[in-house]
């Protein structure tokens, strides 16, 4: 089915409301894998951090990492779950090759985390409260290459290569339950979910929670039911969506194309599909499975988890400011409106101007620039606020260039453009490119007296009092030197050469 044929978004949700869950993998940022000691360290080669307890060899036994422990409570705790007082892990059977136990040691019917929420913020200032079913440990998996082939997967390739450095990483799986009453706004919330669960699981430290590089990834189910119904529809589940723009794509292409489906008389097969960069669709992947099908069963290697309450506590206790809260007490300490605040959420600015503000600058500068120029920049690139090639240093600096009087703030924003262009640090910048703002009465002179020159009916205002018509003499001042003029100097010398 190609995108064109789809009905329009509009068109789907007049019949169908949509129903979706997303379960949401994260990846931990552990020194050792989760029931062995080998390393998870990034960039390594391949099958050089593996033993026999992540390659599932004959004789091998798993120890729980203790610092996964931890985290996976702290993470409950941080999204309001009740934490197991007893829980196991269980084995979860299947055969696939970057798998070397075949089987995943996962927890089933017995999650460490359960039973919590997470209110997520719209970009209007709606608050949406999505409920958490079950936050539960796992491992991951190896990575599989697939080389020959036009597209990168199994289908059409030459030979697989496998890599089990991967093996064993110790995983958080945060799934939902079901997110009804979005109506047309669904995918719109998916994004504010991963969003804000992202933000979270960095402000806790337990993950750099990197969507480009696989340390956090979604899997994005939807079905549709027929308005006014309560049974839900078939649900699809886009695997592995990697980015917080992906996961509102792919749910808003699911909508549509169950939509189709369903407008052609078709059925909706329950399978797992993949989600396309390129132009936002999704393609089957393989029949999904029931938890039936993986045969569960406990794993007799490893005791249960039975966390004292006396250390949950304790773990509560030491949580961080959460986003929300640390929000809140920004908005105050700023003095933004929730119109303003919004808009510093909307373009992903707070940890920049934080940042900006910590290395010197005021915060109404910093938010200034970063929701200004910066801001532009990246919708221009269509790229993320916090991926600019400039720091939040360099930011301040060209914020105290300003407040020195040594740049205004049209030569601020061609100091940046150098910055981003690569061109050296902000006062690198301006010597390359001689953009210090002139000052010196000697230097400014020329440029007032032929403005005044070459103006003689506006001269004549400012000298009969009309003070107010100074400005266009200042503007031709700044023309002339290309707006490098101290503006405010300029001014003066014009009123006392007149006299006014």
């Amino acid at each position: 089915m190609s995108v064109i044929s789809l009905v329009s978004y509009e068109d789907a949700l007049a019949s169908y409301d949509p129903v979706m869950g997303l379960e949401v993998h994260v990846e931990l940022g552990t020194r050792t894998k989760m029931f062995c000691g080998c390393s998870t360290e990034l960039g390594a080669e391949p099958n050089t951090q593996t033993c026999p307890t992540c390659l599932g060899l004959p004789g091998s036994l798993p120890v729980v990492n203790a610092v996964g422990v931890e985290s996976a409570i702290r993470i409950g705790l941080a999204l309001n779950c009740e934490i197991a007082e007893w829980c196991r892990f269980a084995r979860k059977n299947y055969f696939y090759p970057d798998m070397p136990k075949n089987f995943q040691t996962s927890q089933y019917d017995e999650p460490i985390a359960f039973n919590g929420y997470l209110d997520v913020q719209l970009e209007d200032g709606e608050v949406f409260r999505v409920e958490i079913e079950r936050a539960h440990m796992e491992e991951d998996t190896g990575k599989s290459t697939h080389v020959g082939g036009a597209t990168g997967r199994i289908h059409g390739a030459e030979y697989s290569l496998l890599d089990y450095n991967r093996a064993g990483i110790p995983l958080i799986e945060i799934v939902t339950k079901p997110i009804v009453g979005a109506g047309a706004r669904a995918p719109e919330v998916a994004k504010a979910y991963v969003t804000e669960l992202r933000e979270l699981i960095r402000t806790l430290g337990v993950s750099e929670a990197r969507m480009d590089k696989g340390q956090m990834r979604c899997d994005v189910n939807l079905s549709l039911r027929p308005i006014g119904r309560e049974k839900f529809g078939t649900r699809s589940e886009t695997k592995n969506v990697n980015s917080l723009r992906s996961v509102e794509r792919a749910a808003r292409f699911e909508v549509q194309r169950h939509a189709t489906v369903l407008a052609d008389g078709g059925t909706i097969v329950q399978e797992t599909r993949h989600f396309h960069e390129e132009d936002g669709s999704t393609t089957s992947g393989r029949i999904k499975e029931e938890a039936e099908d993986y045969r569960y069963f406990p794993e007799p290697d490893l005791v249960p988890i039975a966390p004292s309450r006396e250390w949950v506590e304790e773990l509560r206790a030491a949580l961080p400011e959460l986003p929300r809260v640390r929000r809140g007490r920004l908005q105050a300490e700023w003095g933004l409106s929730d119109k303003d605040m919004q808009a510093v959420l909307n373009a992903g600015a707070v940890e920049p101007i934080l940042e900006t503000v910590a290395a010197g600058a005021p915060a109404d500068q910093a938010r200034k620039w970063w929701l200004g120029e910066l801001a532009r920049r990246a919708n221009e690139t269509g790229t993320e606020l916090a991926d600019q090639p400039i720091t939040p240093a360099q930011v301040a600096r060209v914020c105290a260039l300003v407040a020195e009087g040594k740049l205004n703030d049209k030569l601020a924003r061609q100091v940046i453009e150098g910055v981003l262009a690569g061109e050296g640090e902000p006062d690198e910048v301006v010597a390359g490119r001689g953009l210090a703002v002139v000052s010196d009465d000697s230097a400014l002179g020329a440029a007032v007296d032929q403005a005044i020159a070459d103006n003689p009916d506006v001269a004549a205002k400012i000298r009969d009092g009309k003070v107010q018509a100074v400005g266009a003499l200042v503007g031709a001042v700044m023309k002339a030197t290309r707006g490098q003029a101290d503006a405010a100097r300029a001014k003066d010398l014009i009123l006392e050469r007149l006299g006014a």
